[in-house]
C-alpha cells in the first residue's frame, strides 16, 4: 500500500456541478444587458445621493480644522482592506422629512480583526440630529447587531431629537437607549467614541454604552447645553465646564478614555475590541483557514440572463449558479413542486451549508407550498440557514387551487418560516408581492437581514392587478345600487391608484422606510450574502426543536 500522500489533506467532498444553460452571445441577453443599463445608472446616482454628508465644502467648514467627516472616521475605525457591509443606506431616501443616510453611516466592518457592527452620526448634516428615520434605522441596526451578537460601536456626535419632529421621533426613540440597557443585561459589548457636542438624547448614548472614549477640547455632553440652562436656572456656564470632555474624564468619571485627538479616540477604540470576549470567540472561531470555491460562472452574467422586467419570467437556477461556490449543488425535490427551487450549496463562507429557496415561477401551487415547508424543516433538523430569492406574486387563485387545499398548504408553508429559528437571509430579486411576500420571510417575517435589487417592488400586489381590482369593485358597487358608472372618472381614479402604488413599490422608496437593510447591485449578491452568512452563524445555529419529527408533509 502506497503512503506517500498519507500527510496530505483528503480532497473536500463537493456537490456536483451545474451547467448553465445560458449563451451570453444570445440577442436575448445583449437586450437584457442594455435595459438593465439605465437602471444601474439610476442606481449609482441614488447612492451617491445617499453618500452625501452635505455639500462638501460646507461640510468642511462646519467642522473644526482637527475634526474628520462621519464616512472617514469609519474608514480609519475599520482594518485596511476589509470589506464594510454598509446597511440601511437609503433609510430616509428622497424624503422631504429626512436627510441623505438619514444623517447615519452604518454597517458591518472589521476593526481589529473583529467582525462588529458601526454606526457614525454625520454631525454635518444638521448636527447629526435624528428625524424619524434616524431612530427607524438605529433601533433596526442595533437589532441586527444583537440579534447575531456583534460588538457595537458608535461614533456619537449628535444634537439629539430634530425638535422639528419631535412627535415623530421622541416616543421611538426611547427604544435606542433601552436597546443599549439589554445589550448589556445580555452580554453584548457597546462602544461610543464621542467626537463632539452631544446633547439631551445624544448624551444619553454614551451614558448608556459600557464603554466611552472622549476626544479633548471637542467632545461635549449634557442634557441641556449653556443657552437651555441659562433659561431653565439662570446659570451661565461655558459648554466645557458644563460638559466637556475633561470635566467627564476627571470628575463625573462618565469618560473611561480621554483621546487627545480623533485619530487617537479611534485607535483606543480599536484597542477596546480586543478586550471584549466577542473578540475572543471571533478570533479562535477564525484562526482557522477556510477554504472554498470560486463561482465557476461570473457574476456579471446576472445582468443579461434577468431581463429587469419583474413581469418578465426570471430562471432563478441560472442566477443561482452564480452565487454559489463552483456551480455545486444539490437539489431537493427537483421534479416535484418545480415552481420552488430548494437546493443546498455554499456560498463562500465559514464553511456553513446554505439552504436556498427561490421562485423559479411567480406563482406558489400546492405543491411548491409543500416542497417549501418540508424543506425548511430539513434545514431546521440539520442547522443550516436559509436564503430567500424573492420573486413571487403571490399564491395561485382559482377554483381548482382553492379545491386543493392552498390556504391550508400555504398557511403551513408560512407557519414554518415563521417557526423556524435557523438564520433567514432575503434577497428580493424581483416582484415581491402579497401573501407570496410572506411566505418568502419578507420584513415582517424577521430575516436576518433583507436585501433588494434596484428593479424589485414589494407591494400587496402589482399596481395593474390591484387596479384592476379596485375597478371591480367600483362597478360591483354600481350595479348593486343600480347607479349609472362615470367612466371618466372611474378610470381616472383606478389610473391614481394604480401610479400611487407604482410609486409606493418602487425601492427605493421602501428602502427609504427601512423595509430592507439596502438595495444592491445584483452582481454583488453573491459577496453580500457571503459576508452575510459569515456574520449570522457567528453564534452556533440551532434549529426549532419541534421540526425534530419526520419533516415530510
Amino acid at each position: 500500500m502506497s503512503t506517500s500522500n498519507v500527510n496530505s489533506a483528503p480532497p473536500q467532498p463537493k456537490f456536483p456541478s451545474m451547467a448553465s444553460k445560458i449563451d451570453p452571445k444570445s440577442l436575448k441577453f445583449k437586450e437584457n444587458a442594455t435595459k438593465w443599463e439605465q437602471i444601474m445608472k439610476n442606481f449609482q446616482q441614488a447612492s451617491e445621493a445617499a453618500s452625501q454628508e452635505g455639500k462638501a465644502a460646507q461640510a468642511i467648514r462646519k467642522h473644526t480644522s482637527k475634526q474628520i467627516l462621519a464616512r472617514d472616521r469609519v474608514a480609519l475605525l475599520r482594518d485596511p482592506d476589509t470589506p464594510f457591509l454598509e446597511l440601511c443606506a437609503f433609510a430616509g431616501h428622497d424624503l422631504p422629512d429626512s436627510s441623505p443616510s438619514a444623517s447615519l453611516v452604518a454597517g458591518i466592518g472589521v476593526v481589529s480583526g473583529v467582525i462588529c457592527m458601526i454606526l457614525a452620526h454625520i454631525p454635518s448634516l444638521q448636527g447629526g440630529s435624528w428625524n424619524e428615520f434616524t431612530v427607524l434605522k438605529q433601533n433596526r441596526i442595533t437589532a441586527i447587531a444583537s440579534e447575531n451578537g456583534l460588538p457595537l460601536i458608535a461614533l456619537v456626535q449628535s444634537a439629539g431629537v430634530f425638535l422639528p419632529q419631535q412627535f415623530r421621533v421622541f416616543h421611538k426613540g426611547g427604544q435606542i437607549f433601552r436597546d443599549l440597557a439589554l445589550r448589556t443585561k445580555n452580554g453584548l459589548p457597546s462602544c461610543a467614541v464621542v467626537f463632539g457636542s452631544s446633547t439631551a438624547g445624544g448624551a444619553y448614548h454614551p451614558a448608556l454604552s459600557d464603554y466611552t472614549i472622549f476626544v479633548q477640547d471637542q467632545a461635549q455632553v449634557f442634557l441641556g447645553g449653556p443657552p437651555l440652562v441659562k433659561m431653565a436656572t439662570g446659570e451661565i456656564v461655558d459648554a466645557e465646564a458644563l460638559g466637556g470632555a475633561t470635566m467627564h474624564s476627571t470628575v463625573t468619571g462618565l469618560s473611561d478614555q480621554l483621546a487627545i485627538d480623533e485619530l487617537d479616540a479611534i485607535r483606543k477604540a480599536r484597542e477596546w475590541v480586543l478586550t471584549t470576549s466577542t473578540a475572543q470567540k471571533q478570533l479562535e472561531r477564525l484562526s482557522t483557514p477556510i477554504m472554498y470555491n470560486e463561482v465557476k460562472y461570473d457574476p456579471e452574467e446576472i445582468l443579461g440572463l434577468v431581463d429587469p422586467d419583474i413581469r418578465q419570467p426570471m430562471d432563478m437556477m441560472e442566477v443561482v449558479l452564480r452565487i454559489v461556490d463552483g456551480a455545486q449543488i444539490t437539489q431537493f425535490k427537483p421534479q416535484f413542486g418545480k415552481g420552488m427551487l430548494t437546493v443546498w450549496a455554499r456560498i463562500h463562507e465559514v464553511g456553513h451549508l446554505t439552504g436556498i429557496i427561490a421562485n423559479q415561477n411567480p406563482v406558489i401551487l400546492c405543491n411548491e407550498a409543500d416542497k417549501s415547508t418540508q424543506f425548511i424543516r430539513l434545514c431546521n433538523q440539520n442547522r443550516t440557514p436559509i436564503v430567500f430569492l424573492h420573486n413571487v406574486t403571490g399564491f395561485m387563485v382559482g377554483l381548482k387551487t382553492e379545491t386543493a387545499g392552498l390556504i391550508k398548504k400555504g398557511a403551513q408553508f408560512v407557519s414554518a418560516v415563521s417557526t423556524s429559528t435557523v438564520p433567514h437571509i432575503s434577497v428580493v430579486c424581483g416582484a415581491s408581492y402579497g401573501a407570496g411576500n410572506y411566505a418568502m420571510c419578507g420584513r415582517s417575517y424577521a430575516p436576518r437581514l433583507l436585501f433588494s435589487w434596484p428593479n424589485s417592488r414589494c407591494s400587496v400586489m402589482g399596481p395593474d392587478q390591484l387596479g384592476g381590482v379596485m375597478e371591480t369593485i367600483a362597478r360591483g358597487a354600481a350595479t348593486r345600487s343600480k347607479r349609472n358608472v362615470d367612466e371618466t372618472e372611474l378610470k381616472a381614479s383606478t389610473k391614481k391608484l394604480s401610479d400611487q402604488v407604482m410609486k409606493d413599490s418602487e425601492v427605493y422608496k421602501t428602502s427609504a422606510y427601512v423595509l430592507d437593510d439596502g438595495v444592491i447591485d445584483p452582481r454583488d449578491t453573491r459577496d453580500v450574502l457571503g459576508m452575510s452568512l459569515e456574520v449570522v452563524t457567528l453564534d452556533p445555529v440551532h434549529g426549532n426543536i419541534g421540526f425534530k419529527g419526520l419533516a415530510r408533509m
